[in-house]
């Protein structure tokens, strides 16, 4: 079986009684076909870049992407390219300079939450209340936890870089890919790390989140025992038993490849 297409992120979907059934169904859009990938897991894959790449804004046909997906011009020009949309606490919308005023209400002025996660070990983050779990999956959390909401992006951030000071910000992917980290006992942290922000600027705008940790399962047959990141750049072609998916990673026998980075490129993939 043959699928050809533009691709883009895995669609990660968690059962819908969080339990025994926190399983992560995935799905690949490439092109017109929905792909679903957990049933190809100890299947060999063959992938290959077709030598497009296609901008996922302007649909330009470009060398190279940037922003996983964007032509050049478009990380100059769209508003979810800004510095912002990495650092929300920098958000200047307040001060007239939004790159496109009528994206930043629709995206950034909307509840986000903050969350503590356990993908790599204990880390903060923050995502709009829509993306949840779906933010979770794509960091390849094992465990999450809602602790605060805000009104808006802005806000958001102001919380997460202030528990960044004592707790990690980012996943470490290697690690994530390598195996299950130890499960934590997020509640006993919520109640610590909150204490940290009795003093946060605009305090009385946050609200608590309530108390469900969310756990989610992956369908992992084997970690790798060597993460081998792998590059369709440098590879065009790779065929390799599947041996997960895992975050935004297939998990090959091969190496790990990381599919939202080829955002915009025409892929081939047989079975």
């Amino acid at each position: 079986m043959i699928f050809i297409g533009k691709s883009e992120k895995l669609i990660g979907t968690l059962g819908a009684n969080n339990g025994a059934n926190n399983l992560v169904s995935y799905q690949w859009p490439l092109g017109k076909n929905l792909i679903p990938l957990n049933s190809l897991i100890n299947q060999t894959l063959t992938l290959e870049h077709l030598g497009e790449i296609h901008c996922i804004a302007c649909d330009k046909k470009i060398k190279k992407s940037f922003q996983q997906g964007y032509c050049f011009p478009c990380t100059q020009t769209l508003a979810q390219c800004d510095l912002c949309i990495i650092k929300p606490e920098r958000c200047h919308f307040h001060l007239g300079t939004c790159r496109d005023p009528a994206f930043g209400k629709a995206h950034c002025f909307q509840n986000h939450i903050v969350y503590l996660a356990n993908s790599s070990g204990l880390k903060v983050g923050i995502t709009r209340e829509k993306n949840i779990p779906g933010r979770w999956i794509d960091q390849g959390a094992v465990q999450a936890l809602p602790i605060l909401q805000a009104p808006n992006r802005r806000l958001s951030g102001l919380a997460e870089i202030a528990l960044a000071k004592h707790i990690s910000d980012k996943t470490d992917w290697r690690k994530m890919l390598k195996a299950d980290p130890e499960p934590l006992d997020l509640l006993g942290l919520k109640q610590d790390l909150l204490k940290l922000l009795d003093h946060l600027e605009h305090r009385e705008q946050y609200h608590l989140c309530f108390n469900q940790i969310i756990t989610i399962q992956y369908p992992i047959h084997t970690y790798p025992n060597k993460i081998t990141s792998l590059s369709l750049d440098k590879t065009p072609l790779i065929q390799s038993p599947l041996l997960g998916i895992k975050g935004q990673y297939l998990i090959l026998e091969s190496g790990v490849l990381n599919i939202r980075n080829l955002a915009g490129y025409q892929i081939k993939l047989s079975l």
